[in-house]
């Protein structure tokens, strides 16, 4: 199919400087967990990009010097010949499909906490960082304010990271003053509180920036298009820097030495802000400020907000509020979406569902990140995995699938792109298992976009592959079914369910009294059914980290109930990580609802639930033989009056089929099964991104030597006795 003509803006090239992108399509700077150490990874993921159609494609944040090292979390460096080695397999990709390739220069200050290297930061004034260097930690880092010679010298590693990318062969070198780090920190006088030329007055606290970049436009002539990342407002009032005062003046003030600038909002503690989690932020949110850069510079101008609906973006660019559609995020739920909107495919585009649980394995820091759209994000070097293309079917095995919840319907989706017959078959009336139930809850109706692609993709596959098919709303499978149904591989999907019981990670058994089948006590299950009438007075014990909890407290105080949530982990906890947990905790305060922290429950009786402090047995342990515990009996239970209790305690797989299945193993060639799978939740409970993950893993794995299990990945090392020689011969075997 050809594009829509309406959509022909997007396409169109434009000059950024000596540079011109070939299109509007531009993915911003974004970690990966790849950083300078896994060159592979880095250039296969976003080369895949470049081949997607993405004009130009950044690097993550990178690192100018060691005294800004961001370890524990995993991000880029260009100190030195060996990291230029290693970026460069990353720009000759990108250059090899027709786009521009970016560096971002990135200086953390008190930000980057210098665990490896034991640096100490630069800064216009001495402070410790809000943000939590170390997760978990704000406050932990501090920085050492520069004198004139020291500012001087910051200067200059800007210019040499500067020249270092040049020779690398980036086309696009991007000063990163976004988030608070960099010269944002000198512009902004919620560091900036020097008494010099470089502190006071907005044109002295601009001028550390204008010097930068200056000095790099110097150095590098036209041999690059300069572009800075600048937050035009940093949400903080007059304590920061505001849109209508210092911030268009910088734009203004600084774009005759810029080709592109790439803004945003909000600063790096609450990064959130920019990075919006579609809970609470939608699509375009920060064009009420973004609308206003046009006004004060004649410079493009790329602009984010989880843009991923082409309508959107077309809006954007027609009405002149942004030149060229930034995005991160989106461009790691769908690496082709541009290549989709211009071969007019635009219902196949994954759409990201703002879930944010991208950001949060980097948050967590030193590990790759993932995608709960896309499953192969991150594995396209590790795994040969391309989002794309899917290697032919080896043999004529069909294949029965029970269960399309996230792992099930992905992997139905993955084996029918591979040509293989598959018969998809699920109780519920709807593709998409729990996430039918979770898109309900206050703020996750996006999540929704998880089973809506595989919804519309499967159906596009069942018209090609006419053997297929898919089973719903029909009675749950037995195991004698499965036996005779005449599949030769059974895949099991069936899922899990939250405890009945209040069976938790503290004590691995049953809260006495605690019983889904009385009339007062439900789990979120039962929730979501509505059999069952919910009190006035909701008490939630949770023992859980993430949505589930908070989710349904909202749920319930936004109906009208007094709840409590009593909860062992910090509410929520998990949510820091996605950047929902500051305003998550907000709205909990703001809707009356009380949380008990640091609580767990140790009876629930009707009308009434016993709490305790889950510290209340003392910190002084001592031996007091057999049968006795070595510290003081915990004196902090507590009667609290409820009408119903909500278990968010511990999750548990609906395997039963598959153990069945298994120990039936002796009747399985007589009825011409060969294998018999469990993956997702019924294998063991996890979020959507890894249950569909593993869908996706055993539909690409499903003709190897033992598939339950999945095969290793290859590793990007150095071995002991061999030479540091980073980025030689890369290996390209992950192309398809």
């Amino acid at each position: 199919m050809a594009r829509d003509p309406r959509f022909d803006i997007l396409f169109t090239p434009l000059k950024i400087g000596p540079k011109t992108i070939r299109n509007r399509f531009y993915q911003v700077p974004h970690c990966n967990g790849a950083g300078t150490n896994s060159p592979g990874m880095n250039m296969a993921h976003r080369g895949i990009k470049a081949e997607g159609g993405w004009g130009a494609v950044n690097t993550e944040q990178c690192s100018i010097h060691p005294e800004c090292d961001d370890t524990l979390r995993i991000t880029a460096r260009i100190w030195d010949q060996g990291d230029m080695r290693n970026l460069r397999a990353m720009v000759d990709h990108v250059h090899s499909h027709g786009s521009l390739a970016g560096c971002e220069l990135f200086y953390g200050g008190p930000h980057a906490p210098g665990l490896e290297t034991r640096t100490i930061a630069r800064g216009p004034s001495q402070y410790n960082s809000e943000f939590g260097t170390v997760p978990g930690c704000p406050g932990f880092t501090y920085n050492h304010a520069a004198d004139k010679d020291e500012l001087l010298r910051l200067q200059q590693q800007y210019v040499d990271a500067a020249l270092r990318a040049r020779d690398t062969g980036f086309d696009l070198v991007n000063v990163y003053g976004a988030h608070a780090y960099g010269p944002m920190q000198w512009l902004n006088p919620y560091y900036n509180r020097r008494t010099d030329e470089y502190g006071g007055s907005f044109e002295n606290r601009a001028r550390f920036w204008i010097e930068v970049l200056e000095k790099i436009r110097r150095a590098v002539n036209d041999d690059v298009a300069l572009v800075t990342r600048c937050a035009v407002d940093t949400l903080y009032g007059r304590t920061g820097l505001e849109l209508e005062e210092d911030g268009l003046k910088f734009i203004e003030m600084a774009s005759p030495y810029l080709d592109l600038w790439d803004v945003n909002i909000g600063d790096i503690a609450e990064w959130g802000e920019d990075a919006g989690p579609s809970r609470f932020y939608q699509i375009g949110h920060e064009n009420d400020w973004i609308r206003h850069i046009k006004q004060a510079t004649s410079k493009p101008v790329v602009g984010v907000g989880r843009y991923y609906d082409p309508e959107k973006m077309l809006q954007v660019v027609s009405s002149g509020i942004i030149d060229i559609i930034g995005a991160a995020r989106p461009s790691i739920a769908d690496p082709w979406l541009p290549r989709k909107i211009d071969e007019g495919r635009i219902d196949d585009i994954r759409t990201c569902i703002g879930c944010n649980v991208c950001i949060s394995r980097w948050e967590m820091g030193g590990v790759p990140f993932i995608c709960t759209q896309n499953a192969t994000a991150g594995e396209e070097y590790r795994r040969g995995w391309h989002p794309e293309k899917f290697e032919p079917a080896k043999s004529e095995h069909d294949v029965l699938i029970v269960g399309a919840g996230p792992a099930g319907s992905e992997c139905a989706r993955v084996l029918m792109e591979r040509g293989y017959t598959v018969h998809l078959v699920d109780s519920r009336d709807k593709v998409g298992g729990y996430v039918n139930d979770v898109a309900t809850l206050p703020g996750l109706a996006e999540w929704s976009f998880h089973r809506d692609y595989r919804e519309t993709q499967l159906q596009k596959l069942l018209k090609k592959n006419k053997k297929s098919q898919l089973v719903l709303g029909r009675k749950p499978m037995t195991a004698d079914e499965i036996l005779n149904y005449g599949a030769s591989r059974v895949v099991i999907a069936t899922g899990s369910h939250w405890s009945t019981t209040g069976v938790n990670f503290m004590t691995h058994d049953p809260i006495p009294g605690a019983d889904a089948s009385l009339p007062h006590v439900l789990t979120p299950e039962q929730v979501f059914e509505g059999k069952k009438a919910v009190g006035k007075r909701v008490m939630i014990i949770n023992y859980d980290s993430y949505y589930m909890a908070p989710s349904l407290a909202e749920k319930f105080a936004r109906a009208g109930h007094e709840v409590t949530v009593a909860t062992v982990c910090g509410l929520a906890a998990y949510m820091d990580y996605t950047l929902e947990g500051a305003n998550m905790q907000r709205l909990i305060r703001g809707l009356g609802i009380k949380v008990l922290g640091e609580t767990g429950c140790s009876r629930v009786e009707e009308g009434r639930v016993e709490l305790f402090n889950i510290w209340g047995d003392g910190y002084k342990r001592e031996y007091k033989g057999a049968g006795h515990l070595p510290r003081s009996e915990n004196a902090t239970h507590t009667w609290h009056e409820c009408d119903t209790v909500i278990l968010v305690t511990g999750r548990q797989s609906e395997d039963s089929l598959y153990r069945e299945l298994k120990a039936r193993k002796d009747e399985w060639e007589k009825n011409g099964i060969t294998d018999v799978f469990v993956i997702g939740d019924a294998e063991a409970p996890r979020i959507i991104a890894d249950a569909t993950f593993d869908g996706h893993r055993l539909a690409r794995e499903i003709e190897d030597e033992d598939p339950q299990h999945q095969k290793p990945y290859k590793r990007e090392q150095r071995a002991w006795g061999t030479a540091y020689n980073p980025g030689e011969n890369p290996d390209l075997e992950w192309r398809v």
